[in-house]
């Protein structure tokens, strides 16, 4: 081979395969130095050195210089073996350092092919492989497919890379936001923590030094322009935002929401916390089987367990004191448009005026027994007039008849207020007697 088609050579490979010139030269000096032994016999002394600058080749064997053109076919093709085998390797090891420095990082590829349940993904020049165990409940693909995928892991073999991808770790959505929100990407939001069912559900809590930015509003975007490209790509996965909190009790409240909290007590020493809620919130905190419990338990780090109170129970839980500590969620400082509400009744919160301002009349007509509308009557009359004490005394009494009530509301526009007691008194009798009264 001249000079010329050796730096030919040397070039051409260095382009294709991205490999050093370098190593370019130490593969046909290697297979140059095959074909010498194959030929002549191992010797010690056999060594072939090539110019990097001129491409000048000097063959040694047993010590003297022969020309390379005597090495003959057969000893040429054996060395062109060897050089391929140097390029494979140093491919190989190029390959392997690419890869294990994006362990943890995003990359996308395309299905290339089936492998039984696992799935071979072409990320270029290398192929990754997707087991099942690392494919998410649900997840279907196609062959032909673009997918984006996790680098869980990279091992080297004897002739190729193994590239483990994964698509059920949480990295995957942390990685997943940096692609599609800005100011993730750029740390003006921090990701905190995240909590991952996959294929199910994940928390994810954020938060931001730039009071500019709310970190909750950008990770969902305009009109949730941003989420739905991240739930997309996890084939509908529902993913719940929340704004950290530095305090356990803040960060707890925020973890369990949509469910409002009425109470909780802690306890340091077993980081247990008993959350209690309303009845009817219970579910709301428990989740789809316990989802939305645990994976607020794995977001906070504390084991929460979940138990119904009613507005009875919570206003002597109060006066009480029971518990390690009690937080007042009403005095608990979330932030911006985080601040819990669950301590009004339900009432308040569903917005009846009504129940909201309740009158101290009203609230003592309640007490009474119900009677028929008789004594309704005769009850608004007599507030009315302002004669309180006499409509007190006749709602005491049992309700009469229609003539009753006709003599009473006759009696009540004259005043007389004895000749009404001696009416209400007397039993109902026929219509003369009515009218001689």
């Amino acid at each position: 081979m001249k000079s010329e088609e050796i730096l030919r050579l040397v070039d051409t490979i260095h382009r294709s395969k991205e490999i050093e010139k370098e190593i370019v030269f130490q593969g046909i000096e290697a297979c140059l130095l095959s074909a010498v032994r194959r030929k002549h016999g191992e010797s010690e002394t056999d060594n072939v050195v090539i110019d990097r600058e001129t491409g000048e080749t000097i063959v040694l064997q047993n010590g003297e210089e022969i020309d390379a053109e005597e090495l003959g076919r057969l000893a040429a093709m054996s060395g062109k073996q060897v050089l391929f085998q140097k390029i494979r390797e140093a491919e190989r090891d190029k390959i392997f350092e690419e890869y294990e420095g994006k362990i943890g990082q995003l990359v996308s590829g395309v299905i290339q092919r089936n492998e039984g349940p696992n799935l071979i993904v072409s990320l270029g020049r290398v192929e990754g492989f997707l087991p099942r165990s690392e494919q998410a409940p649900g997840e279907r693909f196609r062959v032909g497919e673009r997918i984006k995928a996790l680098v869980k892991d990279v091992q080297k073999s004897t002739n190729r890379v193994k590239i483990t991808l994964s698509r059920t770790a949480h990295e995957l959505v942390s990685a997943l936001f940096a692609l599609e929100i800005p100011e993730v990407q750029e740390n003006a939001i921090e990701i905190k923590k995240i909590a991952r069912e996959a294929g199910y559900r994940t928390k994810i809590a954020v938060t931001t030094t730039d009071t500019n930015i709310d970190c909750v509003g950008a990770c969902v975007g305009v009109r949730g322009s941003r989420i739905k490209n991240i739930v997309d790509e996890l084939f509908g996965e529902k993913i719940d935002i929340v704004r950290w909190n530095e305090s356990d009790e803040g960060l707890i409240i925020q973890a369990l929401k949509p469910a409002e909290i009425s109470t909780m007590d802690l306890v340091d020493d077993t980081m247990t916390a008993t959350i209690y809620v309303k009845p009817d919130q219970q579910s709301l905190a428990i989740g789809k089987r316990g989802q939305n419990v645990r994976l607020a338990s794995k977001l906070t780090g504390w084991e929460l367990v979940i138990e119904p109170i009613t507005d009875e129970e919570l206003e002597q839980k109060r006066k009480g004191g029971a518990g390690e500590i009690e937080v007042d969620i009403e005095d608990e400082e979330l932030g911006d448009e985080t601040e819990a509400t669950t301590e009004l009744p339900v009432e308040q919160e569903a917005g009846d005026d009504s129940k909201a301002e309740p009158q101290d009349e009203a609230a003592g007509e309640t007490e009474e027994p119900a009677g028929d509308d008789s004594e309704d009557d005769a009850q608004d009359d007599a507030e009315e007039t302002g004669d309180g004490d006499e409509a007190a005394g006749e709602t005491e009494e049992p309700a009469g008849d229609d003539s009753e009530d006709d003599a009473q509301d006759n009696a009540e526009e004259t005043g007389d207020g004895d000749e009404t007691a001696e009416v209400t008194e007397e039993p109902a009798g026929d219509d003369s007697e009515d009218d001689a009264q």
